[in-house]
């Protein structure tokens, strides 16, 4: 085959460090847009993105090229220098991150679901919302190391 054909998708959740609600409703937008922005400048593919105010989920395409854990440390740490020095002093990202990957199937219904962070969160605190993320994508964990 004288190609290579990928559909390399991946939904990310992370939080600020502590769990702390430092991404104010009134910043959030601008910091998607950022969010979005830095993907694309890493040579990413930004699918969605949404979150509340202690966290975010992405919705990343990402090429053969990209190492995960190497895309994820140069944009975390672009972020978190931009949200600093724009909105809040105090401003970290927690350390790590979740990752799923997501079929071609499923993509809209990801979509979806990260748009309506706002409307979910209503109901479910962060950490109970990553429980039942990884739960369901059958990851392993241990409650004392979750955010």
């Amino acid at each position: 085959m004288a190609s290579t054909y990928l559909s390399l998708h991946f939904h990310v959740v992370f939080g600020t460090k502590d769990r702390r609600p430092l991404i104010r409703p009134e910043w959030r937008g601008q910091l998607h847009e950022y969010l979005g922005g830095t993907i694309r400048g890493l040579e990413g593919f930004s699918e969605g993105i949404g979150g509340v105010e202690d966290h975010v989920h992405l919705l990343v395409g990402l090429k053969a090229t990209h190492r995960l854990a190497d895309f994820m440390r140069e944009f975390k740490k672009a972020s978190s220098m931009w949200a600093t020095e724009k909105y809040e002093p105090e401003f970290a990202w927690q350390d790590g991150y979740a990752a799923f990957t997501v079929s071609a199937s499923q993509l809209e219904t990801v979509r979806r679901y990260i748009a309506n962070q706002e409307e979910h969160h209503r109901k479910l605190g962060f950490r109970e919302e990553l429980m039942r993320l990884l739960e369901k994508s059958g990851v392993r964990f241990e409650t004392q190391y979750l955010p």
